[in-house]
């Protein structure tokens, strides 16, 4: 009988949490919006860049929206861990009943949340984490950053367009850094170049020179570097100049956030790369102008594309909500939200209506040294570029 009846508890247990967690969001007079970042710890700059890029759109477009007071309720992942940025993002949920999950600035936190979004019927923002095929992993996940397919296979295309057909691939040995890799040769070998090589490096390590030296006897036309922006980006750089492969012609392939912060640590150094992506400070548009005021103003520098995905996130959200009149049913908001275009500092953003990801330009840039600065300069763009071109 106690048994029975320790069965029965569990179950009522189980069931009522259930129907509490699945419940839709309440209505309420504020739209919440939980930021699930790194605030500080190693990877503080993505989640401060986030919140900076959040803050600069509402200064720009009001922090109200369809008749509502917007709210950003911030959750620090100084752990940088997939459990943590779960817990967090379970405590917005159930406590904070928010409307939206957002931030998730590695592929890993946004995985882990991807469960927890599906049994909550919790809209979800990613704005940066770049893992191939991640929205799949949800129908309540949309991403408005960029994939690393996308720029991985816009900087192969761009490599065989101008004459580059001996690439070496050089990654860090995780599953962005692999993600790389493998759509970067797929797309080259497609067009007719060849991998001549390749090497996965520790992540935790910053010791290059044994790599770069392998790669410097590789006879490669090109390498093709992926390692987080940052401490291991400065490491590389300073490794490839110092062992002279800038002097044996070699050119340097990434795919990086090319923000100010992360470009002035590398020096000099950083004039010998050729880099991929959706989004530089330097582009020309009238909502780059007003995104860069508005962030200069708050964070007191330039903004780059890893904090761009607080903005596109922030101006996705904001026109659901006006398209909705406030009503925010979370399958509504989903349905809304698949082909929504808005106007981004990076030029026109569309949902993908199939995926749920990113559909916009990547840019191929190279850095200038500029008086006392370092500029990316865009040189080509892939117009329209979608997840698994």
């Amino acid at each position: 009988m106690k048994h029975l009846l320790k069965t029965l508890k569990l179950i009522l247990a189980t069931s009522v949490f259930a129907t509490f967690f699945c419940l839709p969001a309440v209505a309420q007079e504020a739209i919440k919006i939980g930021l699930v970042a790194p605030m500080s710890g190693t990877f503080a700059l993505y989640g401060q860049g986030f919140y900076h890029s959040m803050q600069a759109y509402m200064a720009n477009y009001g922090d109200t929206v369809a008749g509502k007071k917007v709210e950003i309720i911030v959750r620090d992942n100084t752990t940088n861990t997939p459990e943590n940025a779960k817990r967090l993002a379970q405590e917005l949920v159930t406590r904070e009943r928010v409307d939206f999950l957002a931030g998730f600035a590695l592929s890993p936190d946004a995985l882990s949340v991807a469960s927890l979004s599906t049994q909550a019927k919790r809209p979800t923002i990613v704005m940066l984490a770049a893992a191939s095929g991640l929205t799949a992993k949800s129908p309540y996940l949309t991403r408005v950053s960029y994939s690393n397919t996308q720029t991985s296979v816009t900087m192969a295309k761009w490599a065989y367009k101008n004459g580059l057909r001996k690439v070496y691939t050089v990654v860090s040995d995780y599953a962005p850094g692999i993600d790389c890799e493998v759509a970067f040769q797929k797309a080259f070998t497609s067009l007719g170049g060849k991998i001549i090589g390749n090497s996965r490096m520790p992540l935790a390590n910053l010791d290059y020179a044994p790599y770069v030296q392998r790669l410097k006897e590789s006879g490669a036309d090109a390498a093709f570097l992926f390692v987080p922006s940052g401490d291991p980006m400065v490491s590389f750089m300073k490794n490839f100049v110092e062992r002279g492969l800038p002097q044996t012609g070699m050119k340097l392939l990434t795919t990086t956030d090319l923000a100010e912060e992360y470009i002035k640590p590398m020096g000099d150094t950083a004039v010998h790369i050729t880099n991929a992506i959706q989004y530089y400070d330097t582009l020309d548009n009238e909502e780059n102008a007003k995104y860069k005021a508005a962030y200069l103003k708050i964070a007191g520098k330039n903004p780059g594309a890893i904090a761009l995905g607080g903005y596109d996130g922030m101006a996705v959200i904001y026109e659901v909500a006006r398209k909705l009149d406030g009503k925010l049913d979370p399958e509504k908001v989903m349905a809304t939200m698949k082909g929504i275009k808005i106007k981004s500092p990076r030029g026109d953003l569309t949902i993908d209506p199939e995926t749920r990801d990113a559909v916009a330009n990547m840019y191929v840039a190279k850095i200038e040294k500029r008086g006392n600065q370092y500029v990316p300069v865009v040189i080509d763009t892939f117009t329209n570029v979608k997840e698994g071109q």
